[in-house]
């Protein structure tokens, strides 16, 4: 008898986590969707500015490897459907995937990954929340302007359009994720 409580209390522990653990998901998805009605167009670019990257790299951080890319993954999924949860600049749903800003959404699970991975493997420092984000703003801006270019066919014009507005607002936002989830792991380690 004992033994079937134990089990029973065990199986409503995994399904409470499992459900904890899907609404953190789903909540980091809406953040991120949240973040990229927050944008900036910019003349001579068809690329807005946006606090996505900054949510992507927080969620990455925050989560993890495996619930960052699942969030952000969910986030893609949401957009593909029609919801409307990409910036507004630019096409709707699909479309933005093959638009200029494609390659940067679709980086978007690996970067939150990447980023969790790199933040996951030592001391939660600062610095090492910094080197994470810094890794994947590198991946991010890899394929964003990968697709830019085979869009522009110019590796100049991909990099006119994708990088060189963007360079001091990515800084601050890799500061700024690095701060918040330092402070956030500091406050939350605290009973």
């Amino acid at each position: 008898m004992s033994e079937t409580v134990v089990h029973v209390a065990r199986s409503r522990s995994r399904a409470l986590d499992f459900a904890l653990q899907a609404a953190v998901v789903v909540c980091a998805s809406l953040f991120v969707a949240l973040c990229a009605r927050v944008y900036l167009p910019i003349p001579g670019t068809p690329v807005p500015l946006t606090l996505q990257n900054f949510a992507v790299l927080l969620v990455g951080l925050a989560l993890g490897s495996r619930r960052g890319f699942l969030a952000l993954a969910l986030y893609l999924a949401e957009g593909a459907a029609g919801l409307p949860v990409f910036s507004p600049a630019g096409a709707i749903g699909i479309a933005h995937f093959i638009g200029p800003t494609g390659g940067y959404l679709l980086a978007y699970p690996f970067v939150a990954a990447l980023t969790g991975y790199i933040f996951e493997q030592g001391k939660p420092t600062f610095a090492r929340a910094a080197w994470a984000a810094v890794a994947g703003e590198i991946l991010l801006f890899t394929c964003g302007l990968s697709q830019l270019y085979l869009l522009t066919h110019s590796l100049a014009t991909a990099i006119t359009y994708g990088l060189y507005w963007f360079i001091f607002a990515e800084v601050l936002k890799v500061m700024l994720a690095a701060g918040a989830i330092r402070s956030w792991r500091r406050f939350y380690s605290h009973p």
